[in-house]
């Protein structure tokens, strides 16, 4: 019943998806992603996070974010040697549906509750100014913040890449922006 249930309510994006491939790609469909990128990246996420506790004991009690956007995965967080670092890295680059690991661990002690909850509002901050200007279409952006270090990731021009960066310079609290997008033009 509980099958039944997820089928049923998969159904109108499944059919959606297929019919915006019949006609063809619009301006409009450069830079987002299907409804199967979505859940690939879902997937490679929760595996990865499998695969980086299961790689070395000390990478289960460090403090590691796995962030995917189409195929693209960016590790945030903290680890504490250079070898778990790369570790962590080596046992998510093989997973399928990756194609590249942007490895931007610290080596540094965990961050604490405070500096994370403080990393939440500044995305919170950052997603809002991107949602509500002009020049950007937010919701291609995702959005990701570790010990005040933003990390903008999606697929936009170069040019909505460079306003995206502008808007975000502008938020309180921002010390350093990182952009991991993947260029469409």
């Amino acid at each position: 019943m509980k099958l039944y249930r997820y089928l049923l309510l998969l159904t109108p994006f499944l059919i959606l998806q297929g019919c915006s491939s019949v006609t063809g790609p619009t301006s409009e469909d450069y830079g987002k992603r299907t409804l199967g990128t979505v859940l690939d990246d879902q997937g490679i996420e929760s595996r990865g996070k499998a695969n980086i506790r299961a790689a070395h004991e000390k990478l289960k009690k460090a403090h590691i974010n796995i962030t995917s956007f189409n195929g693209m995965v960016l590790l945030t967080g903290q680890v504490e040697s250079d070898e778990i670092k790369s570790i962590a890295a080596a046992s998510i680059k093989d997973l399928r549906k990756v194609r590249t690991v942007h490895n931007e661990l610290e080596v540094a002690g965990p961050t604490s509750m405070m500096a994370r909850t403080n990393d939440s509002w500044l995305s919170t901050k950052v997603k809002t100014a991107l949602l509500s200007s002009s020049k950007t279409e937010g919701g291609r952006i995702k959005v990701v913040t570790e010990n005040s270090v933003v990390y903008l990731m999606g697929l936009l021009t170069r040019n909505e890449a460079e306003a995206a960066v502008e808007k975000t310079r502008k938020v309180f609290g921002v010390q350093k922006i990182v952009k991991v997008f993947e260029y469409i033009n």
